[in-house]
């Protein structure tokens, strides 16, 4: 078949890959347009426009999708579109423009997690398990009808960067099986039960800010699910502390206000949280420089039993 693909980050681009190594034909890339990315603000190219260059593939980089690009998209002549991660909402007519439509690699196990960050809001709310779903592109968000499901467990310590990594070699492979039964006119589709339906909406930075008056796993589960981005943080001595690694501590029963340092040393910073157990900072980031281990950070800053945090 000859097929469109949709797609920008790095979560993209095993699927991007796998089609590639496919029996069928990408005849065209569309992703973002080009903007400024990393510490130097610069503009360079995302992860799937960056792999269809190096493999000569024409990339489309439209602002909107408007449907003065009708017949752009016509012309490509398209059987299937094929979607993940690409970030912007299809409008209706695009829909229809591939003759046997367009489906979606979504990273969760639908009809849970709707929208933008599935695997963020997998991990802060501590789920044991999450997944990636192969299903049919409908007006709605992220709400046609299921082509196949894969299931992935959740470790306790798991940050959303693994996860997200892992599930998007699964959804590469399923897409493919996916793509080889619509080409042999089996493809099967489930109805999701909407009423079953949660929403996971776009992250925010706001939401970095740590509050040690909640349990200790809330907190660690929020630490890792914002990994890596847009990060946890919190405040020391009026300074801002991104924290980018801890666990939940081994202490118990702690005597002391959420947000005290109650043991600083090689094993981390334990900070208390708010059900009487604590976390263990392990990888932390001061203002202005660079991530590093609990070790070196109290090299440089002291006693920090008695501090707080916050």
């Amino acid at each position: 078949m000859r097929i469109v693909f949709f797609g920008t980050p790095l979560f993209a681009v095993p699927t991007l890959a796998a089609l590639l190594a496919s029996s069928h034909q990408v005849v065209a890339i569309v992703t973002q347009p080009d903007k400024p990315r990393g510490r130097g603000q610069k503009v360079s190219d995302a992860p799937v426009k960056a792999l269809a260059l190096e493999r000569g593939l024409p990339v489309l980089q439209p602002e909107r999708l408007t449907r003065a690009l009708d017949a752009d998209f016509g012309a490509l002549g398209a059987d299937l579109g094929v979607v993940a991660a690409y970030g912007k909402i299809l409008p209706e007519w695009l829909l229809t423009t591939p003759r046997l439509g367009m489906i979606n690699v979504h990273a969760s196990l639908l009809p849970k997690y709707r929208g933008a960050a599935p695997v963020h809001r997998a991990v802060i709310n501590g789920d044991p398990q999450t997944g990636v779903t192969i299903m049919r592109v409908v007006k709605a968000l992220d709400a046609g009808p299921m082509m196949a499901r894969a299931v992935r467990p959740i470790g306790v310590n798991e940050s959303s960067e693994v996860v997200e990594r892992d599930l998007a070699a699964l959804g590469a492979a399923l897409l493919v099986e996916v793509v080889e039964a619509v080409a042999a006119g089996h493809g099967v589709e489930e109805p999701q039960d909407d009423g079953a339906a949660t929403y996971a909406p776009r992250l925010t930075k706001d939401e970095g800010l740590l509050d040690f008056s909640a349990p200790a796993m809330t907190v660690h589960n929020r630490i890792r699910g914002l990994r890596p981005w847009p990060t946890a943080f919190t405040f020391l001595r009026g300074k801002r502390l991104v924290i980018h690694q801890g666990r939940v501590s081994e202490r118990h029963a702690i005597d002391a206000e959420p947000g005290t340092c109650v043991a600083a040393g090689a094993a981390g910073i334990t900070i208390a949280c708010g059900d009487g157990r604590a976390v263990d900072v392990l990888h932390l980031q001061p203002e202005g420089r660079r991530e590093m281990t609990a070790r070196d950070y109290l090299a440089g800053h002291g006693v920090l039993a008695g501090q707080r945090f916050g």
